[in-house]
């Protein structure tokens, strides 16, 4: 007949908790990495989330309205207001940003809508993961498992006033 000791069972239940302890590194270090994305406040004073001055991670603000999808600009086709950096797939959809900045531009600073709702506070983004409305175009985290687009659909209604709230508390506006 076999016995286990207290060493035996001590190893095992450290061998089941390493997942949470891998876990727990992986969120500790993406928490750190979106800490050390840049963020630069613009001419207007609005914090904006960028990456070295680029804007949406390199896409086309204006494909998400005229396309109807994420699209990858290009660093050779670009626009530059108040301190953010704009890629674009097209010269057609830099020349539309450039007459209207404010139609194109996301809202929230390029913040994630669902953080600023339920938070008021700027997390970074999935720029495949989007949304368009009112005419405006918003972006939402979505990493490990967590698509906040979803949790903002079930309540869009209630949550576009907190954010806009939130967003103005942010800007001093």
């Amino acid at each position: 007949m076999k016995t286990s000791t207290n060493a035996q069972h001590s190893g095992r239940r450290n061998y089941m908790l390493l997942p949470y302890k891998v876990a727990t590194i992986i969120l500790l270090l993406t928490a750190f990495s979106s800490s050390m994305k840049a963020q630069m406040a613009t001419a207007t004073g609005e914090p904006l989330n960028l990456e070295k001055g680029i804007a949406i991670s390199g896409y086309d603000p204006v494909a998400y309205f005229t396309l109807g999808k994420a699209t990858q600009g290009k660093n050779t086709i670009s626009f530059t207001q108040n301190g953010a950096t704009y890629y674009f797939a097209t010269d057609a959809n830099r020349q539309l940003f450039i007459k209207e900045p404010a139609k194109y531009q996301p809202q929230y600073g390029g913040w994630c809508a669902y953080a600023m709702a339920t938070s008021g506070e700027k997390v970074e983004i999935d720029p495949q993961t989007y949304k368009i409305v009112n005419g405006k175009l918003l972006l939402f985290y979505n990493k490990f498992f967590n698509n906040t687009l979803n949790s903002w659909n079930k309540n869009e209604k209630g949550y576009l006033p907190l954010a806009d709230t939130n967003w103005k508390k942010i800007t001093n506006k």
